[in-house]
């Protein structure tokens, strides 16, 4: 963007004199390289670099040159993470890690999610993203793999969103975004401390028109957090978000066809049926922290929220003939909440520095889920006769403790166990003469034991080695259907359990450079696979076991005064060990998936360059790329989708004003307009695998800080 066109825009926000004012404001002084400071693994504050597992930090507040709008924006530079924009906000984003969750639809599973302590995935380990405000954030802990027992009922780690405390003088930010294809982002956000007590109150509006065909979305978020010091050692933090999101449209995905055809295109059934969702969420918590002295501690967690959802699908009239058929029409109501309550010791043992937290974790959703018709007479993509009528429950009772040991002056000790009971509970409300009651009732459990030694080769070489057991129930969406098409939820289903091992090395041999590399495998039983899917209806599967082996490696380097190089790579082969017959077309054809067949949506290899000049006052610039490999999109392995190598780069400039300080930037996304395929929806009934990413993209935006 030429010089002239930052004035006019500049100056159309009614800033221009006050910056250019500004112009010559000296770079601000590099920042002092401080040790990450991680609590997801231990619940105790911790350098990363000390930590016997696969854990990164992502700093969110410092990062102000994106739209901040979707969690994949800032989990680029972390290896085992694929974190896909999926351009559809009717299906929030793909997030997996080491393979895990690459096959999900919609919504995340297979991982724990997290926001200020306060889970974001529900009992059954279904979970979402779209509640997530970052604009408030500070940061993002993402643990790869199950190697902590502090979290239940999922194989592939943790992800974790901490909202900022607010602390010094008031502050006002002010942030505007605008992209192309109409995409908009304004946000607002007031934090600050007076004596004992601190807030960080935000609220952001995003809307765009698409890239696609039938994409329009809107998504307003507000996030509050406030903090009071209680007593003496005590403090009190009540957290609220609500979110809203009306009638996002669906733009489906595409054949391998329609992709090369036309890219932002759509299947005309999307139009047909008007596919879209809307969903409304709001939710409380509040965490209480007491010092109770001698390194004692206590902590107690509660919540509550109620999730709204509304999605209007394209499923055939013809496939709603059948009495057992739900409808195309999902009307699903969530009440959700529960509890935490954790002791904490920090002291010593033998002589050496120990540390311990143990606890007791509730939690409770109950589902309100109605099918209905998706036509009225001619009539498409409307609410039509009632199919289904139930309510579902999930809860979970978990106990836990997880102690670290550093035993010797070079040694280090973590070991943690979890237990966990599940119970699954549907009362069927929908029973007539063709439609029997499906009510039924299934309890899972497990014990996972976690397990790592570290040890400290040198001061700047620590070598490590972990292991842990993974549990992953099935969801109620994949419980709603029984692969042998009669009438019942598909209670026997049972849990994956998966064992994991993993071997790492953390290097920081000088000021400004660190380096991690790990390798791992995990071992799988009970895999859940498609065993059909037709007619807008997906069953599912246990099958025998899977394996995923993996190596990851990521540098970050800050090799001179102003520049910061970043570097991820990953390299997986997700495997199923065991053959077993899944149902392609329609009607249904068995056909066999042969051990040692790829698991479809999980690239081989996936690299991340990120080289970055600059600072906060001042010019700052970046150019980055990144390598995904080829994808399956089915457990067949019989069409995939193409590797690609997409780059962007970014130009920003910090004014510092009189009372606070101005930032504008300006990015172009996929630099060489390459056309591909971002995400993919593994196993589409319809072969429609592939989900366009968009072509070239300019964003230009501004943030306003002003403090007093």
């Amino acid at each position: 963007m030429r010089g002239t066109d930052w004035k006019v825009m500049l100056a159309g926000c009614g800033l221009a004199a006050r910056v250019f004012a500004a112009e010559d404001a000296p770079p601000a002084p590099p920042k002092e390289d401080l040790p990450t400071v991680v609590v997801t693994a231990t619940r105790s504050e911790q350098d990363a670099f000390q930590v016997p597992a696969s854990i990164d930090s992502v700093d969110v507040d410092a990062q102000s040159d994106t739209l901040g709008v979707n969690p994949s924006e800032f989990l680029a530079a972390i290896p085992g993470v694929l974190a896909r924009d999926r351009q559809n906000y009717a299906q929030d984003e793909q997030i997996s890690i080491r393979g895990f969750g690459a096959r999900s639809t919609f919504g995340v599973r297979g991982l724990r999610l997290y926001v200020d302590g306060i889970p974001a995935t529900m009992p059954d380990g279904q979970g979402q993203v779209s509640h997530f405000n970052l604009d408030s954030a500070e940061r993002i802990e993402v643990l790869r793999g199950p190697f902590s027992a502090l979290y239940g009922n999922s194989s592939g780690g943790v992800i974790q969103v901490f909202t900022a405390d607010g602390e010094g003088p008031p502050r006002f930010d002010f942030g505007l975004a605008g992209a192309s294809y109409g995409t908009w982002r304004t946000s607002a956000n007031a934090r600050g401390a007076s004596g004992g007590f601190d807030y960080n109150l935000d609220f952001t509006h995003f809307e765009t028109d698409g890239y696609r065909d039938h994409s329009r979305a809107r998504r307003e978020s507000g996030n509050a957090k406030l903090g009071w010091k209680i007593g003496d050692g005590g403090k009190l933090t009540v957290l609220l978000n609500t979110v809203d999101l009306p009638g996002a449209q669906d733009p489906l995905g595409l054949t391998r066809a329609q992709f090369q055809a036309d890219p932002r295109g759509v299947a005309a059934v999307a139009q047909q049926f008007n596919t879209r969702k809307s969903v409304h969420q709001d939710q409380a918590g509040a965490i209480y922290e007491q010092d109770l002295g001698g390194g004692h501690g206590l902590r107690l967690l509660g919540y509550a929220g109620r999730r709204e959802v509304e999605q209007f699908l394209a499923v055939p009239t013809s496939a709603q003939a059948n009495p057992l058929h739900s409808g195309g029409v999902v009307d699903l109501d969530s009440d959700y909440g529960g509890a935490d309550a954790r002791w904490t010791y920090r002291g010593e043992l033998a002589g050496g520095a120990f540390d311990l937290a143990a606890g007791l974790a509730w939690d409770r959703q109950e589902q309100h889920r109605r099918g209905y018709e998706n036509f009225v007479g001619t009539a498409l993509g409307v609410r039509g006769a009632p199919r289904r009528d139930e309510i579902d429950t999930v809860r979970n009772f978990d106990q836990y403790a997880q102690a670290n040991w550093r035993f010797a002056e070079r040694w280090t000790l973590t070991a943690g166990l979890r237990h966990s009971q599940m119970r699954f509970d549907s009362a069927d409300r929908y029973v007539t003469a063709a439609n029997p009651d499906d009510s039924g009732r299934v309890d899972y459990g497990a014990t996972t034991p976690v397990a790592g030694l570290l040890y400290r080769a040198a001061d700047w070489a620590n070598l490590y080695v972990s292991y842990g057991k993974g549990f992953e129930t099935p969801t109620f969406n994949e419980l709603a259907y029984r692969a042998d098409g009669r009438a019942g939820l598909a209670f026997d289903l049972t849990p994956a359990r998966t064992r994991n091992a993993e071997l790492g090395l953390k290097l920081r041999p000088a000021s400004g450079l660190e380096a991690n590399f790990a390798v791992f495998r995990a071992d799988t039983r009970d895999e859940l696979a498609v065993a059909t899917s037709a007619g807008g209806r997906t069953t599912y599967q246990n099958i025998g076991k899977a394996r995923r082996d993996g190596a990851e490696v990521s540098l970050d380097w800050r090799f001179a005064e102003r520049w910061r190089l970043q570097a991820a790579y990953t390299w997986l082969d997700a495997t199923f060990r065991s053959a077993f017959a899944t149902c392609v077309g329609t009607p249904c054809t068995p056909t066999q998936v042969a051990a040692g067949t790829r698991i479809p949506g999980i690239p081989r290899q996936d690299v991340h360059v990120a080289l970055q000049w600059g600072g906060e006052r001042g010019w700052r610039a970046s150019f980055g790329g990144d390598y995904v490999d080829t994808v399956t999109v089915n457990d067949l392995g019989s069409d995939r989708a193409p590797a690609y190598f997409v780059a962007g780069a970014d130009l920003a400039y910090g004014f510092e004003l009189p009372s606070g300080q101005l930032r504008a930037f300006a990015r172009v996304d996929n630099l060489f307009d390459r056309r591909y395929a971002g995400s993919v929806i593994v196993n589409d009934a319809n072969g429609r695998y592939f989900e366009p990413a968009p072509d070239r993209t300019v964003m230009v935006g501004l943030r306003w800080s002003w403090s007093r």
